[in-house]
């Protein structure tokens, strides 16, 4: 019944599934590849509906909930390269994808290698993997990037990229082409910080599953079920060190923005619900030719953990943890 990314065969080498493994025709420029650029897209019906694999029951979650997992991931190579996903397209081991158990598909995520801390961007549009020790399962050229091909597996951080996000970087790559958004996002990650984004809207639109066909991975699982206008560019204060010294130096990033008017434009649409849920106010913080929307700053990490999620909720966005 069951095969593909969930195969139960044994690993080998490098630890990739029985029978699988990098492919024979490796691009050159493989570290060229561009990660996926996050846009809006319609669910695929059939592949998000509750389904049963080896007497467990997986509910795919289309609530546009945020999702932030840390765990082991694998990858799929040469043995599925060409077949079906759960969504009819056909398994590209050298595009930026991904199969996980829950995410809805297609749907976009972040995943941040635990041990030298690259991150790539995935689209998700398979299931997978079916095993209590693996969270997701990475394509062949995903892996590659998070260093993980020779282990055959890895410990990650899988966060889900929601829909109000996803339309900012959309938007972004339409304004400056996917190179430009590719190229700030890995200026960013040198920095430890979040790529710049221009804002289209800070709260997320739940969307509707679509009647979009799923065929579902070749014998690979049996289905349990047969852009708003800114306010007036203001300057951009900028958070004062003495206080931040004094408080901490952890924050939350909602928002790194190229245009001030932008970054104080989400600053006030999003102020009203942090003060009502007795959160601190969001500010500005310029660095070099970036405006930061922050929130803080917390004593230590665990502080800013401890607040994400009541401000993921608060704002629809999920921060980051950022230091300065």
């Amino acid at each position: 019944m069951i095969a593909g990314c969930s195969s139960t065969g044994h690993k080998r080498g490098g630890g990739y599934y029985s029978n699988d493994g990098p492919g024979d025709d490796i691009p050159a420029n493989i570290e060229a590849i561009p990660d996926a650029v996050p846009r809006v897209e319609p669910y695929a019906s059939g592949a998000n509906r509750p389904y049963v694999v080896f007497g467990k029951r997986y509910v795919p979650d289309t609530s546009d909930s945020p999702y932030k997992q840390r765990g082991i991931a694998s990858w799929y190579g040469k043995k599925f390269h060409g077949n079906s996903t759960s969504i009819g397209e056909s398994y590209d081991m050298y595009a930026m994808t991904a199969a996980h158990p829950t995410l809805p598909i297609p749907s976009y995520a972040r995943v941040t290698s635990a041990i030298n801390g690259k991150s790539v961007i995935v689209r998700v549009n398979d299931r997978g993997p079916f095993h209590d020790n693996r969270i997701m399962d990475l394509s062949y050229v995903a892996a590659y990037k998070l260093g993980i091909i020779g282990p055959g597996s890895g410990e990650v951080t899988v966060e889900r990229i929601l829909p109000a996000e996803a339309r900012q970087m959309a938007a972004a790559a339409a304004a400056g082409g996917t190179a430009a958004v590719n190229a700030s996002a890995v200026a960013a990650t040198a920095e430890g910080d979040a790529p710049v984004i221009e804002p289209s809207a800070a709260i997320p639109v739940p969307l509707a599953p679509t009647a979009t066909p799923g065929s579902g991975r070749t014998a690979a699982m049996t289905p349990a079920m047969g852009s708003s206008t800114a306010p007036a560019v203001k300057p951009a204060p900028a958070l004062a060190r003495s206080g931040a010294a004094t408080a901490g130096n952890v924050y939350l990033q909602l928002g790194a923005f190229s245009q001030a008017g932008n970054a104080q434009s989400l600053v006030s649409r999003i102020n009203g619900p942090l003060a009502a849920g007795g959160l601190p106010q969001a500010q500005v913080a310029q660095t070099g030719n970036l405006y930061r929307v922050h929130v803080g700053p917390y004593s230590d990490r665990n502080a800013a953990e401890a607040a994400l999620q009541s401000v993921a909720d608060r704002t629809g966005i999920l921060p980051s943890i950022i230091t300065r």
